[in-house]
């Protein structure tokens, strides 16, 4: 399996998924958020779903979630709730998941490809 999720309006995403060449299929998380079974999957391989939590979006302050101690729980069911609690961009290629936009995550994805 080979897919991207990523926000179109994201100029970031837009970037990356331009300088890896990516041609695989890819869903603009804002138009179809992601399904509980793929962030259960996500989970699965990376361990937590604070992992694939975006605390820089702006929700994160304005509902106070800054102010709270969240439990894995609460994680996964902001992200379901909310696409932008989706840090972006996530990539799975074959059996490997990269998420965020760090250099060090770009440079992992495009050894992966």
């Amino acid at each position: 399996m080979r897919k991207a999720y990523i926000l179109n309006s994201c100029s970031t995403c837009q970037r990356i998924i331009k300088e890896i060449n990516w041609t695989d299929e890819v869903q603009n998380i804002k138009e179809e958020n992601i399904t509980a079974e793929t962030l259960d999957m996500l989970q699965k391989k990376l361990g937590s779903y604070e992992a694939l939590f975006n605390r820089r979006a702006m929700k994160y302050r304005s509902l106070g979630l800054n102010e709270m101690k969240l439990s894995e729980k609460d994680y996964r069911k902001y992200i379901l709730k909310e696409y932008t609690f989706l840090k972006r961009p996530v990539f799975i290629v074959d059996d490997k998941i990269f998420v965020g936009n760090a250099k060090k995550t770009v440079e992992a994805l495009k050894a992966s490809l």
